[in-house]
């Protein structure tokens, strides 16, 4: 499909709909969300590769470092699952995240989907041995061999780190290399770096449609350089639905498939063609299935990702 605009629009649907019935052309990839019936879901390319991932991702900090008990479990095996089902597959994590990855490795081979995931995960510490160690445990509890991607985590003695990083992708541990940051003043170091380190795959930094430093300058360097971009705190730590809190979608949203404000903030965010993916976290699954309906529909344009911030800041 085309990239920012489906080929297949509401009024198609419904007049395929009076011919065949609506419920035989729902797609297993959008469970949950009839209004979304014949699209697939958007991905886009890892620059310089021939790799596609979907625009939608997951985290995993807080919302999987979780304990042994099924209810904790079951729950987030179901958000799991789901998330698999409507076309996800990015899943991002790091030791920083208590358990996370652990619980992350063992539903996934509880739903058996083990090989079925892009798995990120992060070297988190300082020292060449430190951090070598923090890798091999992080690739066993995720049970992912090779790991897809692994990232310096906050630039984290970060020179060290790439070190390694370098050695291990030649010896097909891992696939793809990356650096994460998730505060503003991180951006010229990460800019400096996909400058000056010519083997980087992926940058993972913060960017919301309330904090846009990153498309002054960082955004477009990952872009000439063939860098992909992950989407770390979309909705900056849940503050951006408390502003919008009894507040109404503009009429407009609508004609870009846009029903939540979830979708506005995630559309806005990956309507922007250097992003690779964002990575919302949730246990909630109808947060879950609402999240993933931002990766189906229109994109908005350049033009309305402008109207979008204006409509935002007016209320």
């Amino acid at each position: 499909m085309t990239i920012g605009q489906s080929p297949f629009t509401r009024r198609d649907f419904l007049q395929l709909s009076l011919a065949l019935g609506a419920g035989s052309l729902l797609p297993s990839t959008a469970t949950g969300h009839s209004m979304y019936p014949m699209q697939a879901i958007h991905k886009r390319s890892i620059p310089g590769t021939d790799e596609t991932l979907p625009i939608i991702g997951m985290g995993t900090w807080q919302t999987f470092d979780i304990g042994e008990g099924e209810a904790d479990r079951s729950n987030m095996r179901s958000i799991l699952k789901t998330f698999y089902e409507m076309g996800g597959r990015v899943l991002d994590s790091s030791p920083m995240y208590g358990r996370s990855e652990d619980v992350l490795g063992d539903l996934a081979a509880d739903l058996k989907l083990l090989g079925k995931f892009f798995m990120a995960t992060k070297v988190w510490t300082q020292g060449r041995s430190r951090g070598i160690e923090q890798m091999n445990s992080s690739i066993s509890k995720m049970r992912t061999k090779p790991m897809d991607l692994m990232q310096v985590h906050n630039l984290v003695d970060v020179r060290t780190h790439l070190d390694t990083l370098r050695k291990w992708k030649d010896e097909g541990k891992i696939r793809y290399i990356g650096l994460t940051h998730y505060i503003v003043s991180a951006h010229d170091d990460l800019e400096r770096l996909i400058k000056s380190e010519r083997d980087l795959d992926f940058i993972q930094v913060n960017f919301s449609i309330d904090t846009r430093n990153a498309a002054k300058r960082l955004l477009p360097t990952a872009q000439d350089h063939g860098v992909g971009v992950l989407i770390n705190r979309p909705y900056e730590g849940g503050s951006l639905f408390r502003r919008v809190k009894g507040k109404s979608l503009p009429a407009w949203a609508k004609e870009w498939d846009i029903h939540s404000w979830g979708q506005y903030f995630l559309k806005f965010i990956v309507s922007h063609e250097s992003i690779t993916a964002a990575i919302p976290a949730t246990t909630k699954l109808h947060h879950l299935k609402d999240n993933m309906g931002a990766a189906y529909g229109l994109l908005p344009d350049a033009k309305t990702r402008a109207k979008m911030v204006a409509y935002l800041e007016q209320l």
